[in-house]
């Protein structure tokens, strides 16, 4: 016969040790492995974060020291030698390239730099970079994105298995005393607050650095276009001075 199942009153059970450490070590390895990976993904999530920040405000302030080289009025070749050719920031990168288009297509003996092949081939050079750039400041967005959704079914899950594992504690113990059921029920909730502080920072860090990194690829494209409407200009200015 199946025996019954007894509710011993709480004032007699001692006291359970429900610290993170207690529970994660008398957790179930499934529940463990649940665990261990959300705490895996919370320190990675934190680290794209501390990366991006400090990334998107070093570029941003080389990005402003380097416009206002180019806005000072002064050689743009001698900036393409100093910084162009060799560009340590997007910026600097997008002038190169479109610099350096501009310069091979003017070696070209009797072309006509106002034609929109030129144009075009700087416009070119000016997008490649502009995407190659936002993809380098774009990386592991995408796992923040896919961290941020899939993080609280994750923990979610360890939350099942934890209790079942209550459930099962009293089926093998035959007892409904919260000494038994706790255990269980305590590091299911466990893993649920690993997969919401997990989930959290990564959905929140996503959403502030992609429209961060979107205003900065702004920033490039509008001074692409500029760039392009200077150097558009010079051509038709060395084609007029030839005539």
């Amino acid at each position: 016969m199946d025996q019954p199942v007894s509710s011993t009153p709480l004032a007699s059970v001692a006291a359970t040790d429900l610290s993170p450490i207690h529970l994660f070590l008398h957790a179930s390895l499934v529940v463990q492995i649940v665990m261990v990976g959300l705490i895996l993904c919370s320190i990675f999530v934190w680290a794209v974060i501390a990366e991006k920040v400090l990334l998107l405000r070093r570029v941003n302030r080389e990005a402003t020291v380097f416009e206002d080289r180019f806005w000072s009025g002064g050689s743009l070749d001698d900036l393409y030698d100093s910084e162009g050719a060799r560009p340590t920031n997007p910026m600097a990168a997008v002038f190169g390239a479109a610099m350096g288009e501009w310069r091979r297509s003017s070696r070209i003996a009797g072309i006509d730099m106002s034609r929109g092949s030129t144009q075009e081939r700087i416009d070119r050079a000016i997008n490649i970079t502009i995407a190659r750039e936002n993809d380098r400041l774009s990386r592991y967005m995408t796992l923040l994105a896919t961290i941020g959704p899939v993080a609280p079914f994750v923990g979610l899950f360890g939350t099942v298995w934890g209790i079942m594992h209550a459930f099962s504690s009293i089926a093998t113990m035959h007892n409904t005393n919260l000494s038994v059921v706790a255990p269980g029920i305590s590091e299911a909730l466990f893993a649920t607050a690993l997969g919401l502080l997990t989930a959290i920072p990564a959905y929140v860090a996503y959403n502030l650095l992609s429209r961060a990194i979107d205003n900065f690829d702004e920033r490039l494209e509008s001074f692409g276009t500029e760039f392009a409407a200077i150097l558009s200009r010079q051509s038709e200015e060395r084609i007029a001075g030839r005539n």
